[in-house]
């Protein structure tokens, strides 16, 4: 993946997930803590370098908070200075969807969780080979399993 293929998605149609959970505002609401709820259900992003999984580079797998769907390898993360835990690619293709951003007078790429919706981040072309791409996550929204 590139960020050519990024833009694809983001302008077109993103790849189909291999399930999809869905539930009500309500259950949301019961299942997260506020925080998480503010960042993946309303598109919040937490403080930069405030995040737990910001300084972590354990091996495991990174997961949704939302819907446990794996996202990121550890492998993939790298220290980009930017405040959040970042990752080169997601473990698959089709766990991530893309949405064009254009808040707060700029575009970007927002990424969800194509299984359950959740906002993770947003995409970046700026980060190190082989994909050139920079995921920017919210800590809140995922989940590193060891």
């Amino acid at each position: 993946m590139n960020w050519n293929d990024v833009i694809k998605f983001a302008n077109h149609r993103n790849l189909i997930p291999d399930r999809r959970v869905e539930k009500t505002d309500e259950q949301w609401r019961q299942q997260l803590t506020e925080e998480q709820y503010r960042i993946t259900r309303l598109k919040g992003t937490e403080r930069a370098h405030t995040g737990a999984l910001c300084s972590i580079f354990e091996s495991g797998v990174y997961g949704c908070i939302c819907c446990d769907t794996a996202l990121f390898d550890s492998s993939g993360k790298f220290n980009s200075s930017s405040g959040w835990p970042s990752f080169t690619e997601p473990i698959k293709d089709n766990v991530i969807s893309f949405i064009k951003d254009t808040t707060f007078g700029m575009i970007r790429v927002e990424i969800i969780c194509s299984t359950c919706d959740a906002h993770l981040g947003h995409v970046f072309p700026d980060g190190p080979a082989p994909s050139g791409l920079r995921f920017c996550i919210n800590s809140e929204a995922i989940t590193l399993d060891l």
